[in-house]
């Protein structure tokens, strides 16, 4: 089981660190009380504005001016704190940007997928820019198909 990277504050990585986090503590420290579950997310929280973040947490923390129930709780509390201001907008241009490229159908889809999380697209509009990601043979074989 892989420990998730540490984590300075930048907004693209959020949603990266707290998934690794949630997977990990799952995995490998449900058994373990919120609090020290808190104490590990917080040691991989280091460099940048996370630092500052960091500490003032620990000190609400210790003075009991905040309390997490659940250590999902907290790890939301991260995302709310570092996530893009306009992470639909972010989402809508990396979704612009996207191209299959040389990669094969399954990995694409997969990178495609991640993309459009967050972006509110969906239906038919969401098939239309699916389309115009993957490569043009591609495209243009699905065209020339009847149904």
């Amino acid at each position: 089981m892989v420990k998730p990277q540490t984590f300075d504050g930048t907004p693209s990585k959020v949603s990266v660190f707290v998934g690794a986090c949630k997977l990990y503590i799952r995995m490998r420290l449900r058994d373990l009380p919120v609090e020290e579950q808190i104490q590990w997310v917080l040691s991989y929280v280091q460099g940048g504005s996370a630092d500052i973040w960091k500490n003032n947490v620990m000190e609400e923390l210790k003075t009991e001016e905040i309390e997490f129930k659940l250590a999902g709780e907290f790890l939301a509390e991260i995302r709310k704190e570092f996530r893009e201001r306009d992470e639909e907008s972010v989402k809508v241009a990396e979704l612009k940007k996207i191209e299959q490229g040389g990669r094969m159908m399954e990995e694409f889809i997969q990178d495609f997928k991640r993309v459009v999380r967050g972006s509110r697209y969906e239906g038919h509009p969401l098939i239309e820019e699916f389309k115009w990601c993957m490569n043009r043979s591609i495209r243009r074989k699905l065209m020339e198909v009847e149904n």
